[in-house]
């Protein structure tokens, strides 16, 4: 009987952590179908120093939605296993952590769709103090979470200068 709870808990951490990593490549995914044509314009728009190529970006953001999954993973394994304190800021943290991912997919249709450079900015800035957040609450509850979450961090950041470069240029 000992051995089947601990399988049933293995595969409960593993359906876990499968739809950790799958929910923000899935958000990343559709957004990212619902921009593809005017993704094509990036190439033709005046674009600061330090732009890279095109095909780095779904590069990039498909391994910063892997780590953005994994630490969601470890935050809200935690949040289970403790008591009601661990349980009360996994829920923080994990709306907050829900949250950016809304305004991480609607980021892309406002720059690239509707090209609304500024107010895309503006947005970004708001997802980044998010990101932020975070990585503070993480700091304290789950380094392993804290510390995936800093590429994308420094992703978004220079993201915000790609973003005001282009703002600015076109």
């Amino acid at each position: 009987m000992v051995g089947k709870k601990d399988k049933v808990s293995t595969w409960g951490k593993v359906w876990r952590f499968v739809l950790c990593v799958v929910v923000p490549l899935v958000v990343g995914g559709i957004s990212a179908a619902l921009t593809m044509g005017a993704m094509s314009k990036f190439g033709e728009m005046k674009q600061p120093p330090l732009a890279p190529p095109a095909w780095l970006f779904p590069v990039a953001w498909t391994i910063l939605y892997v780590l953005m999954g994994v630490a969601s993973w470890f935050v809200w394994m935690k949040g289970m296993r403790g008591g009601k304190k661990e349980k009360t800021f996994a829920k923080k943290w994990l709306f907050i952590y829900g949250l950016q991912l809304v305004f991480n997919f609607c980021w892309s249709p406002m720059f690239f769709n509707f090209q609304w450079y500024w107010f895309a900015f503006g947005w970004l800035i708001v997802m980044w103090l998010m990101i932020i957040a975070l990585i503070v609450m993480a700091r304290k509850y789950s380094m392993p979470a804290m510390w995936m979450l800093i590429p994308y961090v420094l992703w978004c950041t220079f993201a915000a200068y790609l973003n005001a470069g282009i703002a600015v240029l076109n």
